[in-house]
């Protein structure tokens, strides 16, 4: 009886250390990530905003900032800095041969180059496939340059978000015009993609945590933003780092999903920081004294999740 009791409290213990132990997306088939032949995004990037319905100061703030502080680091004594996540996002290019081993990767630097406000709904509060192509000559005005970024409102319904994924990317048209489309689903779906700053609809139920800029909407937008600007970059025509050519199921940063520091497991982040002086999770600083939570990224070196803590 004892000698079974004993066995019990390990098979437990040893459970117990499994779930503990850091993801590690190379073991999992189902992020395998390859490199299909196609372009990446390099150099200067261009992004033309478009701000669909209502936003308040807070979110624009909280994009602005994470924009500019992907190319600076803005105080030494702070780390880890957003820089140093998008680094791991520039070395793409050494993965896909773009530069040698032995050269310093280039730079990539993103710039906001234009930004509207349709406060008045012009297509209506339903954002269809139809209507994406309009709204993305609308900000663009026909510059094949830029990359169209659109953010519709907390009250803005959009189709193909909350099933799945919480942001897209892609081209329309023949010309092959590049945008990322950002839903705020805080009210919509928040258990799928406001986590975790709110409780998952699936899954363990772990600690929510509270947004750094204080404002769930902004924070958990600004995750799905991150993911679609990096999947853009690394992944721009469905022929660059994916699990398959056209597909969206496994990019660079949906390899890992539900992973923002080192020791994460499913319904837990991991070690994330917290500021003192709001209670708000982090993971990188930015400019100005912003903090954000950024998700985890596919290392092509090394084959499995990294996060900048």
């Amino acid at each position: 009886m004892a000698s079974s009791s004993s066995s019990l409290i390990s098979l437990s213990f040893l459970v117990v250390l499994l779930l503990r132990l850091p993801i590690s997306a190379s073991s999992d088939p189902d992020r395998s990530l390859v490199y299909h032949g196609g372009p990446l995004l390099t150099g200067n990037i261009s992004l033309s905003i478009l701000w669909y319905g209502s936003f308040g100061r807070s979110h624009k703030r909280v994009m602005r900032n994470f924009i500019k502080s992907l190319n600076i680091n803005s105080n030494a004594n702070l780390e880890p800095p957003v820089s140093w996540w998008w680094e791991m996002v520039e070395s793409y290019q050494e993965a896909a041969a773009a530069t040698d081993e032995a050269e310093k990767v280039p730079k990539i630097v993103v710039r906001v180059g234009r930004e509207v406000n349709d406060k008045s709904y012009s297509i209506g509060k339903v954002v269809t496939n139809d209507f994406l192509p309009g709204l993305v000559r609308e900000v663009t005005q026909a510059d094949k340059g830029t990359v169209a970024v659109i953010f519709t409102a907390r009250d803005v319904t959009v189709q193909g978000l909350c099933t799945g994924k919480c942001a897209d990317h892609g081209v329309i048209g023949e010309s092959n015009q590049l945008y990322i489309l950002v839903g705020n689903l805080e009210t919509e779906c928040p258990g799928v993609c406001a986590w975790p700053f709110h409780k998952a609809d699936f899954g363990p139920q772990g600690v929510t945590l509270q947004p750094p800029s204080g404002k769930v909407g902004a924070d958990s937008m600004l995750i799905s933003f991150a993911q679609a600007l990096a999947a853009t970059v690394t992944n721009p025509y469905k022929n660059g780092f994916c699990d398959a050519p056209e597909s969206e199921r496994v990019e660079a940063s949906t390899a890992c999903p539900g992973i923002f520091a080192s020791g994460a497991f499913p319904g837990y982040t991991g070690r994330v920081r917290v500021d003192p002086k709001n209670g708000g999770a982090f993971n990188a600083h930015g400019a100005k004294g912003y903090k954000f939570l950024l998700p985890a990224l596919w290392n092509p070196k090394t084959s499995s999740c990294w996060t900048t803590m």
